[in-house]
Parts: structure tokens; sequence; C-alpha cells
């Protein structure tokens, strides 16, 4: 059984085993560069910053002294942690992470950089990191992380050791979920089977009902699709359910940050700095239309995932 910072791990034994070999500085072992990939759920995340905990550890992720609990926490000053709730992650974004992995570490053992949505950078983002990566600071290591490999360019992916994780077994998904969760033994293999190896997606499923229950409705809707106007219903109640999930998480999030935002600009609604306020106010406006595009697109390939399984069962 995986221990340490790699306990979470799960059916990803291979996949440590080269991390641990990397940490240890075996030759051969360590590069400047990782790309992570793996199926959603596999855990492309949780083993980036098992990783970096580890590369920060004097023991090789021991997970109990204080290096291991705060990169775990987020809060390592060497350890940066990069994930979008947009669509993309900018050229401005990534030039800030390149002055970033150009310091020396602060507290640490290496200033390591986590990109968790490394499909996700902008073309000229990804001109930015691969210069970036083609001259690494000595102590510095990036780790990004996508679906695939073919996800992220060319030039990056060859300045990379690639390292993919398997899809988790059923099994070891049901045995984390009654290990770290307590869930009842039989809810947890059906939530795991039901995931297809999706680990966030098969905690959902174990610990709340709602989520059960708008499953079985989605799969309910193949059995009612008898003709092109059936099919076209099930498509608009899909599309408002998405559209209602989302609004749910988003409009009293929206309005925190405005109201945070309004604060810190202060009431002060003359002049350059009333200009300066509404640009702000736009930007963040901006910003959380992108974030709540991304939301709605990630509801919908979840009802696409969930109708996946009616279909494999079938």
């Amino acid at each position: 059984m995986l221990t340490g910072v790699w306990a979470d791990l799960v059916g990803q034994e291979n996949a440590v085993r080269v991390l641990r070999r990397a940490v240890t500085a075996q030759p051969h072992a360590m590069s400047h560069a990782w790309l992570l990939t793996g199926p959603p759920g596999s855990g492309r995340s949780n083993a980036a910053r098992a990783f970096a905990a580890a590369l920060e550890c004097d023991d090789g992720g021991c997970g109990q002294c204080n290096s291991c609990r705060t990169v775990l926490a987020g809060s390592h000053p060497d350890v940066t942690m990069v994930r979008t709730e947009t669509l993309s992650i900018t050229v401005k974004e990534v030039r800030d992470l390149v002055v970033k992995a150009t310091m020396s570490p602060s507290r640490g053992r290496r200033q390591v950089i986590v990109v968790e949505d490394a499909d996700r950078v902008t073309e000229r983002g990804a001109d930015a990191l691969l210069k970036a990566i083609e001259e690494p600071a000595p102590r510095t290591v990036w780790i990004l992380c996508a679906p695939t490999a073919e996800d992220v360019i060319i030039t990056i992916r060859s300045r990379c050791r690639r390292l993919h994780l398997a899809t988790p077994r059923d099994a070891a998904v049901a045995d984390l979920l009654v290990r770290r969760d307590g869930a009842d033994p039989t809810l947890a293999a059906s939530a795991a089977r039901a995931a297809q190896g999706h680990i966030g997606r098969a905690r959902a499923l174990a610990r709340n009902e709602e989520a059960r229950n708008r499953r079985a409705w989605i799969l309910s809707l193949p059995t009612e699709l008898h003709t092109l106007g059936d099919c076209l219903e099930a498509a608009r109640r899909l599309d408002e359910d998405a559209d209602a999930e989302v609004s749910a998480v988003t409009a009293e999030l929206d309005a925190r940050e405005r109201a945070k935002l309004e604060r810190a600009l202060g009431l002060d609604t003359k002049g350059a700095r009333a200009r300066n306020a509404q640009a702000a106010i736009r930007d963040l406006e901006s910003e959380q239309k992108a974030r709540t595009k991304r939301m709605r697109r990630d509801a919908l390939d979840r009802v696409l995932t969930e109708l996946t399984t009616f279909y494999r069962d079938v």
C-alpha cells in the first residue's frame, strides 16, 4: 500500500515508482520538466502535488513534515500551483510563472511550478513557456498536467519527461472511498463502477444522495428517446439543467467577488479613479463569464460521461 504523500494515488503504483526514483536522484531518473498525463479523474493533479511535496521533503515525501503539509495545503512558498477556472491560461499568467521560475528557492530544496491545466495554455503562452523549459534555472522543476501528450504542443512535450497515469481499477477506487471517506462498502463499489475510474466523481456519488438521484435521472433519458423530437426535448432539458447547476454555484460566488472588489476600490466615483474602478469591474465580469462558460461545459461533459455508462451497460 502506498504511504506518505502518495497514499491517495489509487492504482498508480508504477507511476509512483518512477516519481520516487526521481526524488531520490537516481541516475537519469530526474528531469527539470515533466508532463503528467492521464484520463479525467485519474489523479494527475494529485500526483503532481505529491511529487512537488516529495521534492521539497527531506525524507522523499513522508507526508508528516512541515514541507509536505504546506505543499499539500497549497501554502509552500517555493511551490506554485496553477489551475485555471476559465477556458485558457493567458500569456501574462505564463510570463508571471516564468519570472517565478527564475527565482532561487526561499525555503525549500527546489522551486517547483505545477501547471494543472497545461492543455489550456494559449499559443502565445506556450511560446513563453517553451523558452523557460528550454533554458531552465538550475533548481527549478516544471510539472505540467494534461489529459494526453497530444494536448500539449509538440515543442513543449518533446522537452519534458512523460509519465502516463492509468485509469484506476474499480476495486481500488472503492477501497479508497471506504478507507479514506468512511463510505459504505456496497455504495462505494457501486459509485466506483459508475464513475469509470474518476475518483472525484466516485466520491461525490458515494457521499451525495442528490448526485446519485441526478445520475439516475440522466440515465432514464435514453429510454424515453423514440423520435427526433424526443431527442431535442431531452437536449433542451439537459441544457437547462446545466445552466441551473452552474447558476447555483456562481451566483453567490460572483456577488461575493464583486463586493470584495468594490470594497478594495473604495467609494470614490470621480475622475481617473472611477474610470480605473470601472475597468477593474469589467475585467472581473469578463473573468466570471469565462468561468461560468467553463463550468457549464464541464457540467455537460459530466452528462455525456454518465450516458456512456448507460450504453456500456446495455
